[in-house]
């Protein structure tokens, strides 16, 4: 009554399958959520102190003959509000080698897509 190692494969395949193609559509879903929420909320404009800067590299590997290699950065950079509160957001890379930490100025957000920061300059 043994299903053998075929027969295992046979059934974790469909499964294994599943399983993934699942977790591909939840994250899909969470993205498209996150855009239409981005999108329903208001442009706010708040002055914002650059408290810290961050960088994530991905790398990814193409198998197949030529073995292609990719990397990735994205950008983040978390700014204080008046409050105290604060947000770390997804900046391009143009925009975050613009930024220094220490920097205050107006920061242009939506939901929790960035749009723009302007600094201001000393007083002097």
């Amino acid at each position: 009554m043994g299903f053998g190692m075929f027969g295992l494969m046979e059934i974790l395949m469909p499964i294994m399958f599943v399983l993934v193609f699942g977790m591909v559509i939840v994250v899909f879903a969470k993205s498209l959520m996150q855009w239409n929420k981005n999108n329903h909320s208001p442009r706010l404009t708040v002055e914002a102190l650059v408290v810290a800067k961050r960088t994530n590299v991905s790398h990814h590997h193409n198998g197949g003959e030529h073995h292609m290699h990719h990397t990735s950065t994205s950008y983040y950079v978390t700014f204080e509000v008046a409050s105290g509160d604060r947000m770390e957001l997804h900046v391009g890379g143009s925009d975050y080698g613009m930024m220094v930490e220490g920097d205050f100025g107006d920061l242009t957000f939506q939901g929790t897509r960035f749009l723009s920061f302007d600094r201001k300059m000393p007083a002097v």
